[in-house]
């Protein structure tokens, strides 16, 4: 069976709204809100994926025990992977955080980005 959808018509509908924090993101200055959709998770909740917006910030990620894969959507950020240098993000490009990334984002622009994380 295959399912066919417009990507504008994904992820419609409410997001719930949280300030990031722990256990996700340390933050590194000012509250950082942020919108979250997740339509899928699998059903050893091994794999979820959804839509993700956060508002400009400074944050530190540490992914020990989940990776993630990412395609922005709207905005951009800076990430910086600890001892690496600095790599742009933009709407139209995709990165793959894998376990055991640690390392800052730096949201310029309002981020909007579809993602997928995967535990070990």
């Amino acid at each position: 069976m295959s399912v066919t959808f417009q990507p504008t018509e994904l992820f419609k509908g409410n997001m719930d709204e949280s300030p990031l924090g722990p256990p996700l993101a340390e933050v590194l200055g000012d509250e950082i809100p942020t919108r979250i959709s997740i339509p899928f998770t699998s059903e050893d909740s091994r794999i979820l994926s959804g839509v993700w917006e956060a508002d400009p910030g400074l944050s530190r990620w540490e992914f020990l025990e989940r990776g993630e894969a990412i395609h922005v959507l709207e905005g951009r950020m800076v990430v910086t992977e600890d001892g690496a240098e600095p790599i742009t993000l933009e709407a139209g490009t995709a990165a793959i955080f894998p376990i055991g990334w640690q390392g800052t984002w730096e949201i310029q622009e309002r981020i909007r980005k579809f993602f997928v994380i995967f535990a070990a």
